[in-house]
């Protein structure tokens, strides 16, 4: 018996041992280690070229050589040493000024690297800044919605239409280069003028073309001429001495009349069709010598943006006093070429030019003028001259 109780008390304890093993050393529970290892990787070996075939990588691993920085190309040299890079030319901007490219870090006041005359080509011949087509018309913001029509205005930014609507020209805004000539038709579209019907076809762009306000069909005109390349003029009629003998047609104004009725019927005439650069004259020997009555009306062109050309057919006109003394934008034709004497009247327009830089001649259309201008046209280039649009011979004239 006493055997047998130390063989129980011998189990007993075990028992009692066995649990309290179980119980202090949790690590003999499944799934949780007895002991944690962190093992660190070695330092990186110095590189070296591996060999793939001898080594068991996972799947989605690969060896490859060392990475370098690929080597920046060596930029040839664009000027050789010691030189300067000259800026690209200017463009021509509206009107046909010139705008330089923009320069950034120069001091104000420093001298540019390049003057603006230097950076364009002053060719003789026929001037084609710009491309053929002019721009589509109306502009929105130079139109004013009148009783009458679409009427022209100086943009709420200051474009102005004598600006917006001219044909592009390097020409307008420099000095030097080959004088300037410039030739305006006339006749189209007045009282008892014949139908447009193709006339000015053929006519180098830079000529430009004066509309009078009658007839059917006047913007559908214009947009077709400047299509074509030509800057348009809006020809008004004035009163001759001799009127109601010689009339110019509806609407002409008056020395008679109130200034506010010549107002209105300047602003009928202005409604008839839209994309013109200013107006000119279309007869006025008795209106043009009228200062009183004259002045507001040139005090409306300018409030309108336009310029104002006379045709050279008044001579005691008071035009260009008045013109200046409100600040209007103007030029007076040095030559009228009559179909009788063209060649003379084409030579004289030239000598002008050479003389003072830059003139502007007046042509009535008419088939044989159309086809004898645009054969002189084609020999400036020979002669040292270059034909421009009327606008940018003006305003070389207000340079030279």
């Amino acid at each position: 018996m006493r055997a047998l109780a130390i063989a129980a008390g011998i189990v007993f304890w075990t028992l009692v041992l066995g649990v309290a093993v179980l119980v202090f050393f949790p690590g003999g529970n499944a799934g949780e280690p007895v002991a944690v290892v962190q093992i660190e990787s070695a330092p990186p070996a110095a590189p070296s070229k591996p060999q793939a075939g001898n080594l068991d990588l996972p799947p989605g691993f690969g060896v490859t050589g060392p990475v370098t920085a690929p080597t920046a190309p060596t930029p040839p040299a664009l000027t050789p040493p010691g030189t300067t890079m000259m800026p690209a030319p200017g463009v021509p901007g509206p009107g046909g000024s010139l705008e330089q490219p923009e320069r950034h870090g120069e001091a104000e006041g420093a001298q540019p690297a390049a003057q603006k005359v230097a950076a364009v080509d002053l060719a003789a011949g026929i001037d084609t800044t710009g491309s053929v087509p002019l721009s589509a018309v109306p502009v929105s913001a130079l139109v004013e919605d009148s009783q009458y029509g679409p009427l022209p205005k100086i943009a709420e930014d200051g474009r102005r239409p004598a600006e917006v609507y001219a044909r592009p020209s390097r020409y307008g805004e420099v000095t030097g280069g080959p004088p300037r000539v410039a030739v305006v038709i006339t006749g189209l579209a007045v009282s008892g003028a014949p139908a447009e019907d193709d006339l000015i076809k053929g006519l180098p762009p830079p000529v430009s073309i004066a509309y009078g306000a009658y007839g059917r069909g006047l913007q559908e005109w214009v947009t077709k001429a400047r299509a074509e390349g030509h800057e348009v003029l809006l020809a008004i009629p004035l009163e001759p001495k001799d009127y109601p003998a010689e009339d110019p047609g509806p609407h002409v104004l008056l020395t008679t009349l109130p200034t506010d009725e010549n107002i209105k019927r300047l602003q009928w005439l202005m409604s008839r069709y839209t994309g013109y650069v200013g107006v000119i004259n279309y007869m006025g020997a008795k209106f043009e010598v009228a200062q009183a009555s004259l002045r507001p009306v040139l005090e409306e062109v300018k409030r309108r943006g336009l310029l104002y050309l006379d045709d050279g057919s008044v001579e005691d006109s008071v035009a260009g006093q008045v013109a200046k003394d409100v600040g209007l934008e103007y030029s007076v034709a040095q030559v009228r070429i009559d179909a009788a004497q063209m060649a003379k009247d084409l030579a004289a327009l030239e000598a002008a030019a050479k003389a003072q830089g830059a003139a502007i001649g007046i042509a009535k259309a008419e088939p044989a003028t159309v086809k004898k201008i645009s054969e002189w046209a084609g020999s400036l280039e020979g002669k040292g001259l270059v034909l421009v649009p009327v606008s940018a011979a003006m305003r070389s004239q207000r340079q030279s």
